[in-house]
């Protein structure tokens, strides 16, 4: 085989190649700008979530630390006159205390959770670039592919013989019980 030979079969190899890329790259945009829009609309979602979970768990920790002061409060009261009312309260306090703090650590995992999110802004900016480069390289690599000779349509090897039609095809069931009775 010549030079110039192996060169042509190159050549064409390459216009297949850049052709089907071509023809690919329409869906491969709307693909990422797809994957784009979903995960904004998914990170969007989170981020609302979070803030009003961040609100309730503030609430909860004010009123819990409220509720804790005001037993407090009562537990060192004179009006109080039975010792079980003031270890009572004294539970409730705590119970109050944790709970507040239960809330605290909440509202901080909710502020790790959103800022954990920044990820949608970047892989939004990658994907924005991949799109933007593929939208400036499908023009050119058109109009490079129609000034290049149409692709040569690669031989198709040749088939076994007979005819199979779909009254004789072999199910899968046939398939699988041929392999068995084979041993495999």
């Amino acid at each position: 085989m010549s030079d110039a030979s192996i060169q042509t079969l190159i050549r064409a190899d390459a216009a297949q190649i850049l052709h089907n890329v071509v023809e690919e790259l329409p869906d491969a945009r709307e693909r990422l700008a797809y994957v784009r829009s979903m995960t904004e609309q998914a990170a969007t979602k989170v981020l609302n979530l979070v803030e009003a979970a961040q609100e309730d768990a503030e609430a909860v920790r004010k009123k819990g630390r409220e509720l804790s002061d005001a037993l407090n409060r009562l537990a060192l009261s004179t009006n109080i006159s039975q010792d079980r009312a003031r270890h009572l309260m004294r539970l409730c306090a705590a119970y109050a205390a944790d709970a507040a703090s239960f809330a605290a650590r909440e509202k901080s995992l909710h502020t790790e959770i959103m800022m954990s999110q920044d990820f949608q802004d970047l892989s939004g900016q990658v994907i924005n670039k991949v799109s933007k480069m593929l939208e400036r390289v499908e023009p050119p690599l058109k109009d490079l592919i129609s000034s290049m000779p149409a692709p040569v349509a690669a031989a198709m090897p040749e088939e076994l013989g007979g005819v199979q039609t779909p009254d004789k095809a072999l199910k899968q069931d046939d398939v699988d019980d041929l392999l068995a009775s084979l041993g495999f």
